[in-house]
């Protein structure tokens, strides 16, 4: 009886040890518990024999040999793999939305499901980068206990207080209909109505500002015809900053077109004449104004006159900051 226990102990560790990324040795295994390389080998084919029997379970998860390392390794179906953890980590490195200590949890619990091998390669192809990590200031105690309890307040559309600060660092309070939240520019966004106003103008709060969630015992709905698409939105906003939906047209003289496109997602080329694009674009909010101004003279507004004069209102002000006029 004794012996079947601890085989049952040797064979949950082994697999728990496999679950961990690690690759396993039939000899190195055999020597930590002072048993015969038969007895690691037979372990090893109750774990195989279990994946075979549970599929609805474990999927087409197996337990393979490699002949390079002449070691057993878990591979995971369905699971991310070890260049689709390194390009999520490196998006997670340079948006700057965590905290430190946060991003070296993450790390820690993502390189979990990584072969010892490649933990090593992607300890050193981040070492640098973590060390001279700087995140973004935050208000809020933690972004990330921020975002779930809003996201559960938004799921069950339940009406909220928000203590929040303000651009100017004014220290507010807003009840609200809390309906999306969204990630633009290194930080994430809550979107959200007003509860006591029939306004159906979609309000923007940095979700890092929120120093206070409170809920309420009142509940909304949002019909159709005010439902928030936060897909259409991300395409035709710039910065997160609010304001309204234009049309726009302009001309583009730079190196590469593409990267404009990408930046406006709505964008089109509409014209060709040489080395100059006319493009249209469905925008929303005064965030495009810095977006264009930010291209200096490879652009050239067209359309709509509102958004010419602001071009114009805007270089008025900065050829004066540096006294040409």
């Amino acid at each position: 009886m004794g012996n079947a226990i601890q085989k049952k102990n040797r064979v949950l560790d082994i697999f728990y040890r496999a679950m961990k990324g690690e690759n396993l040795s039939v000899a190195k295994i055999a020597n930590e518990y002072e048993v015969s390389t038969k007895s690691i080998s037979r372990d090893i084919n109750d774990i195989k024999n279990f994946l075979s029997d549970n599929r609805e379970l474990v999927g087409n998860t197996e337990l393979q040999y490699s002949s390079s390392t002449k070691s057993y390794y878990l591979e995971f179906e369905n699971f991310l793999l070890s260049k689709e953890l390194l390009a999520i980590m490196k998006i997670m490195v340079g948006c700057r939305a965590f905290s430190k200590i946060d991003i070296l949890k993450l790390f820690t619990k993502l390189k979990n499901f990584v072969s010892y091998h490649d933990k090593g390669i992607l300890d050193e192809l981040l070492e640098k980068e973590l060390y001279h990590y700087n995140e973004v200031n935050h208000d809020c105690k933690n972004v990330i206990d921020n975002i779930w309890q809003l996201t559960r307040c938004i799921h069950e559309k339940i009406e909220i207080s928000v203590t929040y600060y303000k651009i100017d660092r004014k220290l507010v309070e807003r009840k609200i209909k809390p309906i999306a939240i969204m990630f633009s520019d290194y930080y994430f966004y809550l979107i959200a109505y007003h509860s006591d106003k029939d306004d159906w103008k979609p309000l923007y709060y940095r979700v890092d500002r929120i120093i206070n969630i409170v809920k309420h015992r009142s509940h909304f709905t949002i019909d159709k015809n005010h439902d928030f698409d936060e897909g259409d939105l991300r395409n035709k906003i710039q910065f997160m900053f609010t304001g309204e939906f234009r049309n726009i047209k302009f001309e583009y003289t730079g190196p590469s077109v593409q990267a404009i496109l990408d930046k406006i997602p709505t964008a089109k080329i509409v014209e060709i004449n040489g080395n100059t694009k006319v493009i249209e674009a469905k925008t929303f909010g005064r965030g495009i104004n810095m977006f264009l101004l930010s291209q200096g003279k490879m652009v050239k507004v067209l359309e709509p006159q509102i958004l010419v004069e602001e071009m114009k209102e805007e270089l008025k002000f900065m050829i004066h900051n540096y006294n040409l006029n």
